[in-house]
């Protein structure tokens, strides 16, 4: 692999170790490089954390660690749930460029072209080690192949001598430690600080104690590690860094781009021999540095003085090859398990700008796992009931925008819609321009659906990541353009929606349905376009045009059409799942082909729910 300039001398201090009688095997001394010990727990965002100022949080252990180290204020997950955001932790590749952001997918990657970060720092010396946490949502190869081994205090089996990075996970936060019985927490339920969008009734108040609970049990965990380190001696050659993989984890956090699902705690101690190292000018410092998941495999192997691929898309954030600051944070949300939504958001150190590409989805579908939690069914209930307001009401609606923008220094909780106002018209430009930007150069593979991206890749005997670097295949730049025209839901621009179906491309065709879809009117032409639709190789697009005639009133036609493919057993068939759930149409008409689907997994939940809501309503 060919070194950038920059690396030469990183690539220098990786090779000057090495046994005379054998190959160049770095065997570095840790007062020449660090050790790193990699403290990751499950799921809580900074609003959980004492040192992060979170109301009735008991981290006594990480505020320890802070107040020992370097507290970072903006730092944030690409993506807001675990397989994704850890698919791109281990390459230094965002998940969206590879196409393994949908939850739990295992597409491959071109493993010859593609390292992970461990593979570097064993390459570099590096001892290896992780514990109890890959999920790297990645075929083609095992999650553990990286790594020397998965020992919890991995240190410990190194040789003599050799630098170690260990990871250590701690799922003691996970989101299902917020499920079970929320009557008996130590916290107090009284004392919490919800949030704007959660209404105050008393089984909301109780997930969030017991939570707590999860958290400080977490905090023991890591408090029990850092004592290890020290007691090995070893606490003073060991940079330690802590964070959570996402945010989260009471609905409308994890699995959602406002900063509740994305913006994490992230802490750096870094002993004195390195100071060289700090990032500001003595520890227990703030340091409010914008800071990127994707940075961090980077950022590993400059410190270690490894080689970096080329194929990393972040930046050095930490030492003598620090790139500069980045301006923008960009994260995605894909499919999460049974539902579809499609997602992009971009973050400076102020504003949260968002697009949904599926503005017709409310946030709040039912997910059989979310739903597991006292909080998300007492919500829903309190919905159903009509007790919510504008503001709690709203994530079971579908959304009223395409474009969100939130001032997060005034609005923590992103209920203020800035998008409209005239005052940012300046800033939304900047924003979505800088989306744009981005999309194209990491080339966002999530502008056709899920079952078409992957059946146009396995028809072109390549990988997602391949596919949509060759513009033949997929373009882009005219994906984006059909998204926009699609998502402006401007009467004026009908026929050019039209002629949009009869593209060779099944993605313009796609976004052209999309669009008449969104017009939502009974003019005769476009309910004929969207007739012919239902004709279309494409089964997303004959979903897209289906539930379009039904909006138009052709209820018949629509309801045959969606029938028809699940009694085929179609490969759009999670997305017809899910459709039959957002539209409103009788769902007594579907119920006879959603008993008989034969599927598994996602699919299969999804009717386990549907047939589940038919037998309540009964």
């Amino acid at each position: 692999m060919t070194l950038k300039p920059r690396h030469f001398v990183q690539h220098a201090i990786a090779s000057f170790w090495f046994l005379a009688a054998g190959a160049m095997q770095c065997m570095a001394s840790p007062t020449q490089r660090p050790n790193i010990l990699w403290l990751t727990c499950e799921d809580p965002n900074i609003t959980w954390i004492g040192c992060y100022g979170g109301v009735n949080a008991t981290t006594p252990n990480i505020d320890k660690l802070a107040a020992e180290g370097f507290r970072y204020t903006r730092c944030f997950a690409n993506a807001p749930v675990c397989a994704p955001s850890r698919s791109t932790w281990i390459t230094g590749i965002h998940a969206l460029s590879m196409g393994t952001h949908p939850m739990r997918s295992r597409y491959g990657i071109p493993h010859d072209r593609i390292t992970y970060y461990p593979d570097e720092l064993r390459k570099a010396g590096y001892y290896c080690t992780n514990h109890t946490k890959t999920d790297y949502n990645i075929g083609g190869r095992s999650d553990g192949a990286c790594w020397n081994g998965k020992a919890k205090y991995g240190w410990r089996s190194r040789k003599d001598g050799q630098p170690f990075f260990c990871v250590i996970n701690y799922g003691a936060s996970h989101e299902s430690r917020a499920f079970g019985n929320v009557n008996n927490s130590k916290h107090d339920p009284e004392k919490v600080k919800l949030h704007k969008y959660h209404p105050d009734i008393p089984a909301i108040r109780k997930n969030y104690a017991h939570y707590q609970d999860a958290v400080t049990r977490m905090d023991a965990n890591i408090g029990k590690a850092l004592r290890q380190l020290a007691e090995d001696g070893l606490a003073e050659d060991t940079i330690v860094f802590f964070c959570s993989d996402h945010g989260g984890v009471l609905p409308r956090s994890k699995r959602f781009l406002f900063d509740s699902g994305i913006h994490v705690p992230f802490i750096a101690r870094i002993p004195e021999k390195f100071r060289h190292l700090w990032p500001a000018a003595k520890p227990g410092s703030n340091v409010e540095r914008l800071v990127s998941f994707v940075d961090m495999p980077k950022t590993w192997l400059a410190l270690a003085g490894a080689e970096i691929p080329d194929t990393m898309q972040g930046r050095i954030f930490l030492g003598p090859h620090d790139e500069g600051e980045r301006e923008y944070h960009f994260s995605f949300r894909g499919r999460m398990d049974e539902r579809i939504d499609s997602v992009r958001a971009v973050r400076n150190k102020r504003y949260l700008y968002i697009k949904n590409y599926m503005p017709y989805v409310p946030r709040g579908q039912h997910l059989t796992y979310l739903w597991r939690m006292a909080a998300a069914q007492a919500w829903q209930n309190h919905h159903q009931e009509g007790k919510t307001d504008a503001v709690t009401g709203r994530f079971f609606q579908p959304k009223p925008y395409v474009e969100e923008l939130y001032d997060t220094a005034q609005d923590p909780d992103n209920v203020v819609n800035l998008a409209g106002n005239p005052e940012y018209k300046e800033t939304m430009d900047t924003m979505r321009q800088a989306l744009r930007r981005w999309q194209l150069d990491i080339h966002d593979s999530g502008l056709l659906p899920e079952s078409e991206r992957i059946r146009r890749a396995k028809a072109h005997g390549m990988t997602v990541y391949d596919m949509v670097r060759d513009r033949t295949i997929y373009d882009l730049p005219a994906y984006l353009d059909a998204a926009d025209l699609a998502l402006a839901r401007d009467a004026a621009k009908q026929d050019t929606l039209i002629n949009m179906l009869g593209n060779e491309d099944l993605g313009i065709r796609y976004w052209g349905t999309v669009g008449l879809f969104l017009l939502d009117s009974r003019a005769a032409k476009l309910a004929a376009a969207l007739q012919s639709a239902l004709e279309d190789e494409s089964h997303e697009v004959r979903a897209m045009a289906a539930w379009g005639l039904i909006r138009q009133g052709d209820k018949e036609a629509g309801r045959e059409c969606l029938i028809e493919m699940l009694a085929q057993n179609s490969y759009a068939a999670l997305t017809i799942l899910n459709i039959i759930d957002w539209m409103d149409d009788e769902k007594n008409a579907y119920l006879p082909a959603v008993q008989s689907l034969r599927c598994e997994n996602e699919e299969q939940r999804m009717r386990t729910y549907l047939l589940g809501r038919q037998t309540a309503s009964e």
